[in-house]
């Protein structure tokens, strides 16, 4: 059964859940999401039967606000201990210390923070809560004079966002202090099968401006991405799975190669794909399957056919997250026609309201590889010059 929640589900999510019959809960969220009449949806006492009774059942859910729903109704299952031990950053840490022992991390909370011995810093380090979500929160603290300034941004960011997520989500009172992890990033959508064997559904390379970016700008697959680290992120994958006893489970990974070649973890997301309804909607657009459905149905994507003719094609998804610095509610227009004018093929535009959450909106364009520099330009853009504001 899958779980619908704010703040976004689109329009190819629901055509899927229609079209196949999903089961879905219907839970207060799912009633206000616009569902296409005719979808599946369960009863909350129905679902919650269908859980306690079923051994493995296939369990999505588009958003992480429908966690706390699982924690709540569903603690006779084993659900919310396998959820908890990817969700909560610390703890992922702790289950995973014995395949990376020379890993470098931390717990420490909030309050704790103010008091913290700068001198006790391994830098560079990354400090973030141990539950987040979309990069709220995360610093990279490359030496001990940032550390102040680093605690005023991450309090600042934490105000902004508070009372978008519930307590499942994002928690502002634990943070976790982590070396920072060098080398090329990727975020992967798989699921565990039934037997607990992986299934990569996609790879996408998250393309960074600079060493101190942490933001979410922009992830690209392509043929090349995909054939040069398939085998290797399955078998990462597959150690991860076995650490945490999953079967029938989705995740959502992000991990790094680092230069001597070994593969660490940044976080691991529980239940779900790509946030936002974005790396799996953008995967049906590059190669043609569709991630919900392989997932529902326990099918494995052909590779060699879902690649052909695809030789130079980059396929990105750019988050026009609100990095002008600027809080929403001030800003009168976004121009998005602007925005679509710099690239040579989009594919989808998703406009989100700014003013509730903190991005303009997403963007799916396909680029040639040699007309990279559109990436580029969009990379390293504050998007100020898209935005007007009150003062002009």
């Amino acid at each position: 059964m899958f779980f619908v929640d704010k703040p976004y589900i689109s329009d190819f999510f629901k055509e899927t859940l229609k079209d196949h019959q999903i089961p879905v809960v219907g839970t207060k969220a799912a009633k206000e999401l616009d569902l296409l009449p005719g979808t599946n949806i369960v009863d909350e006492k129905e679902a919650v039967e269908m859980a306690r009774k079923s051994n493995g059942l296939p369990v999505y859910s588009s958003s992480e606000n429908s966690l706390g729903w699982i924690s709540k109704y569903l603690h006779e299952t084993s659900l919310p201990r396998q959820i908890s031990q990817f969700k909560d950053k610390l703890g992922f840490r702790e289950l995973t210390r014995h395949l990376f022992p020379d890993f470098y991390f931390q717990g420490v909370t909030a309050e704790d923070l103010k008091d913290f011995k700068t001198e006790e810093l391994c830098v560079p380090c990354i400090i973030k809560p141990a539950l987040g979500f979309f990069s709220m929160g995360v610093h990279r603290v490359d030496d001990r004079q940032q550390w102040q300034e680093t605690l005023a941004a991450i309090q600042a960011e934490m105000k902004m966002v508070q009372g978008i997520y519930p307590r499942e989500v994002m928690d502002a009172d634990r943070f976790v202090i982590e070396q920072c992890i060098l080398g090329e990033e990727f975020a992967v959508d798989a699921y565990y099968d039934f037997s607990g064997e992986p299934v990569i559904l996609s790879i996408f390379k998250h393309i960074f401006s600079s060493d101190a970016d942490v933001s979410d700008r922009v992830y690209t697959t392509s043929k090349d991405i995909i054939q040069n680290n398939l085998r290797e992120f399955t078998e990462f994958a597959s150690k991860i799975g076995k650490a945490a006893g999953v079967k029938n489970f989705p995740v959502h990974m992000e991990l790094r190669r680092q230069q001597d070649g070994q593969i660490l973890p940044i976080e691991i997301n529980p239940l779900r794909f790509g946030g936002w309804c974005t790396t799996p909607d953008m995967t049906c657009k590059a190669w043609g399957f569709n991630p919900y459905l392989y997932y529902y149905e326990q099918k494995r994507p052909d590779w060699d056919s879902a690649l052909q003719d695809k030789d130079g094609k980059l396929f990105s998804i750019i988050v026009l997250d609100n990095s002008t610095g600027i809080d929403g509610k001030n800003i009168t227009s976004f121009n998005y026609d602007q925005v679509l004018a710099g690239f040579e093929k989009p594919l989808e535009l998703r406009k989100i309201d700014y003013r509730c959450y903190p991005v303009f909106g997403f963007l799916f364009a396909e680029t040639r590889e040699e007309n990279f520099h559109e990436l580029e330009y969009i990379l390293n853009s504050d998007l100020k010059e898209f935005s007007e504001t009150k003062t002009g």
